[in-house]
């Protein structure tokens, strides 16, 4: 059995966390005070409730204290946001995972109890930012305002070489977490592509042309990495 999840708020973000969901087995338990927005996700998520998700004896009678994780995904209304924290918060539930629209709404919803704050319109301009500066940076995840995880392209001076023969941590400062190598298949006249991920790799793995590099390290770090020819 999934976990259960209640999903506060199923604007564009909130409506794809409930299908993300519901692809990965999760039980969901979708709520919003707009009867469209309910309307339009009730074919998807196990439960849709339109209603007023700060008043806390709403939330008590649909059950949500009894769920394994809780998503406010509702931004733009900071007042109903934080109302919505605090009562999940009374209401003693496990994860409160809460996004946020500004850096003064994140420090509140943290203050206030939230497990975990999202900051999506941040994350997508900082990935932007990062791939006009870096573009041979794949992808990257802040970590904190010094260190990420990118996906890079193997650097052609490591192509045929074993891991511990590119001086990866000595010379570059940064570690190598994973390697992701994608094989191309033939079956029955059909051709498809695989990709394979092995993490924690060893020194003796040898990297090859084509290797994805996905590195823990500081920002610079990596960008000089990616740098290299």
């Amino acid at each position: 059995m999934g976990k259960q999840i209640a999903v506060i708020g199923l604007g564009r973000f909130g409506s794809s966390v409930v299908e993300t969901l519901v692809k990965k087995g999760c039980e969901i338990l979708a709520i919003d005070i707009k009867e469209e927005n309910v309307k339009a996700i009730s074919k998807v998520a196990t439960h849709a409730v339109q209603c007023d998700a700060s008043d806390i004896r709403t939330l008590q009678e649909l059950g949500v204290q009894n769920m394994d994780v809780a998503v406010v995904s509702i931004g733009e209304d900071v007042e109903a946001s934080v109302l919505i924290v605090m009562a999940l918060k009374e209401l003693n539930v496990r994860e409160i995972i809460a996004k946020a629209v500004t850096p003064l709404h994140t420090k509140i919803l943290e203050k206030i109890g939230a497990t975990q704050v999202v900051y999506p319109e941040r994350d997508i301009a900082i990935r932007v930012a990062t791939h006009i500066v870096s573009p041979n940076i794949i992808d990257s995840l802040a970590l904190s305002t010094e260190y990420c995880i990118s996906e890079i392209p193997a650097p052609r001076g490591f192509i045929g070489k074993m891991l511990k023969d590119t001086s990866i941590r000595s010379m570059h400062r940064v570690n190598i977490i994973a390697i992701k190598k994608t094989t191309t298949e033939v079956y029955k006249g059909k051709t498809s592509i695989k990709e394979i991920v092995n993490v924690a790799p060893s020194g003796e793995d040898l990297v090859m042309e084509g290797d994805v590099l996905v590195i823990l390290g500081r920002e610079d770090d990596i960008e000089k990495l990616s740098n290299l020819k």
